[in-house]
């Protein structure tokens, strides 16, 4: 299992990230803690290390006003740990690429449809101070295929942009960038028998009808089954390089918008790892994998979505997220876990 590798002193934020075979990201406060309790026992997230290299000369005017990044003035937090022989750098992200953007706009004040995006390079700056062969990124998305549930995670080589706000005009938008290489699975067996310890607390209450869990006729009694399971690409129903998701909006599927159409999944950032990596030489491109765990079901798609200024699915998308966002994140871990094993075999 993972063993948290504190350097011997705290190092200054301004100092260049360590050397890792495998960095894994992740984005959210609720992320984050999954992670360090399942990859950095014992270094609670509270003890990684703060981040800001170039951030006051190169990133700072990237971002506007307001965004997490700019209000903690640094870039990440990160700790190093290891799985079997492989090092790992562990990092939660302050950057995020629906709140960092300043938006290009014209003379009368209008979106342009482009804005800047810190966040691909502050990946192309991982890669290239870790060195690591694979970078991971980690974290909560909508499911987008009924029968993947809470606590399910998608494991997939592709993302796509799906943009319609301050990134739709811009030329990487409606791009599916892949990452072509062979997923171990030898320990998903394993991971998916010690994700069935987070099942309780991922059974849905007894309240109606939000999501395909309950079937129209349903008596108020949870679903039964609360098995989490880890969905690769090119396993059935996902096709071959199915893509994640990215979007610039807050976006669910639903049983009406069909995303599972278009992908596994539905979150807001992957894409631009496979765009940062799509831009460095063929010979300095690490492989890297979306690892994302279901924080909130398909949504009934029958439910309103505009009346009295209110729109019920989205209550219950957010609200899904914020009740299970760290108990599916822990599930999202152990895939993590099962991957970067897996390699170290």
């Amino acid at each position: 299992m993972p063993a948290a590798a504190p350097l011997g002193a705290a190092p200054p934020s301004g100092d260049a990230l360590p050397q890792a075979d495998v960095v894994v990201i992740t984005w959210t406060a609720d992320e984050a803690r999954a992670l360090a309790h399942c990859f950095t026992p014992g270094m609670g997230f509270d003890k990684w290390y703060a981040y800001d290299r170039h951030y006051a000369d190169h990133y700072a005017d990237l971002i506007r006003p307001g965004a997490p990044a700019r209000v903690a003035k640094r870039l990440a937090r990160y700790m190093p740990t290891t799985v079997g022989q492989r090092t790992v750098l562990c990092m939660k992200s302050e950057l995020h690429l629906n709140q960092d953007g300043i938006e290009a706009k014209d003379a009368h004040g209008k979106g342009l449809g482009t804005a800047t995006l810190p966040v691909k390079d502050l990946f192309a700056q991982i890669i290239e101070e870790t060195g690591a062969s694979y970078i991971l990124t980690i974290g909560t998305a909508g499911s987008v295929v009924d029968e993947f549930g809470l606590g399910d995670v998608v494991v997939t080589r592709a993302a796509r942009f799906r943009c319609e706000q301050e990134f739709a005009n811009e030329p990487f938008n409606h791009t599916t960038y892949k990452s072509d290489w062979e997923v171990p699975t030898a320990r998903f067996a394993e991971a998916e028998t010690l994700m069935a310890d987070v099942a309780p607390q991922l059974a849905q209450p007894p309240v109606g009808a939000p999501s395909p869990a309950y079937p129209d006729n349903a008596t108020l009694n949870a679903p039964a089954d609360v098995t989490a399971h880890i969905r690769l690409d090119g396993t059935a129903p996902l096709q071959s390089f199915w893509p994640i998701l990215t979007t610039d909006y807050f976006e669910y599927g639903t049983t009406t918008n069909h995303l599972d159409a278009e992908g596994a999944g539905v979150e807001m950032g992957d894409a631009a790892l496979g765009l940062a990596v799509s831009e460095l030489p063929a010979g300095q491109q690490p492989k890297w994998l979306v690892v994302r765990n279901m924080s909130d079901p398909v949504i009934n798609g029958v439910l309103p979505a505009k009346q009295f200024h209110l729109n019920e699915q989205t209550t219950w998308a957010v609200g899904f997220y914020t009740a299970y966002g760290y108990y599916t994140s822990i599930n999202g871990a152990i895939a993590t876990w099962a991957v970067i094993a897996g390699l170290a075999d």
